[in-house]
């Protein structure tokens, strides 16, 4: 199993389409509550067994941190837990919020 890079420009086009994804965060606690992708789970070890449980394995699941580095890493590790489509975004949350300042939840 691996995993696709994926710009921000192409999941915007997917959220306005309504796309099945799943979104997840595993930026810090903070950081998040400071802002992130509206519909997006923060991840960590804390949810992570209840997450692997409920979450649609068939859906699209976009990982999302800082700058787009840590999120290859989790990525990677996802797809081998049965997901059938992994991506890591390209930029993280930091490109995604100067690039759609207004899409941005708190």
């Amino acid at each position: 199993m691996s995993f696709s890079h994926l710009d921000i420009a192409t999941l915007a086009s997917w959220l306005d389409e309504s796309r099945a994804v799943t979104l997840v965060d595993i930026r810090d606690p903070m950081s998040f509550a400071s802002g992130h992708l509206p519909g997006s789970t923060r991840l960590d070890n804390l949810n992570l067994g209840d997450f692997l449980d409920q979450a649609d394995k068939a859906a699209a699941l976009v990982v999302i941190c800082y700058h787009g580095n840590s999120s290859q890493g989790a990525a990677g590790w996802l797809s081998s837990q049965g997901f059938a489509e992994v991506h890591s975004l390209d930029g993280g949350f930091t490109a995604w919020q100067a690039e759609y300042p207004d899409r941005v939840a708190s």
